[in-house]
């Protein structure tokens, strides 16, 4: 799933990035901008791959190495979102998708702070040893509270990116995608290109 999720998450910061370099060709500034969030945004997406693939019981150094890219590098992506939003407003769109995108990105580091104090906490020794291997817990262990809002703070995390990922909606919708493909020659033997009509057949019949 987390895989899966990556990979359209790809998908969807790469488009936006598109986007955005079409609406501003000759900005300077929303250019450097917007080409630090495709990276920030790709190295999220591949920390979220890690995590998928790198269980916390077997490789916790791993696991949490990756959660830092996803969480960190993810929270940096919005950011960086959040000013091109501002950056572009009230030229290429209103004040209102501002404005929503640093809420969402307030709820996020909130979050992030939240998760980060209360793992640091849990993780200091000071419940034990034996905590990285813990699955299940009860009330009445050391630390119950810390890990409930560890967890708590994590997934609120979580969906504030999905919920960062909506406001792309409206965006979205003033393009449309599709897939050519263009031939080259007549044939796919290594010989010297035919010439053939400057005729582009489309790979979907339809816009994606």
């Amino acid at each position: 799933m987390l895989n899966i999720a990556a990979v359209l998450c790809i998908a969807t910061i790469y488009v936006r990035y598109k986007q955005v370099h079409a609406l501003n060709p000759e900005e300077s500034r929303i250019i450097k901008l917007n080409k630090a969030g495709l990276v920030l945004g790709l190295l999220s997406c591949f920390g979220l791959t890690v995590v998928a693939n790198f269980q916390k019981t077997a490789f916790f150094i791993v696991h949490v190495c990756g959660a830092v890219l996803t969480f960190g590098m993810g929270s940096l992506y919005m950011f960086v979102q959040t000013i091109l939003s501002y950056q572009m407003q009230p030229k290429i769109h209103g004040k209102q998708v501002f404005w929503i995108r640093l809420l969402v990105v307030i709820w996020c580091g909130v979050s992030a702070f939240s998760m980060l104090t209360c793992s640091s906490l849990l993780y200091s020794g000071n419940f034990g040893t034996d905590i990285v291997q813990k699955l299940h817990w009860n009330p009445e262990d050391r630390g119950y509270v810390l890990h409930m809002i560890t967890t708590a703070a994590e997934w609120s995390m979580s969906f504030s990116f999905f919920g960062f990922f909506l406001t792309y909606i409206r965006d979205f919708q003033k393009i449309s995608l599709r897939v050519e493909a263009n031939l080259h020659g007549l044939t796919l033997y290594d010989t010297a290109p035919c010439p053939v009509n400057n005729e582009r057949t489309r790979l979907l019949s339809r816009d994606l």
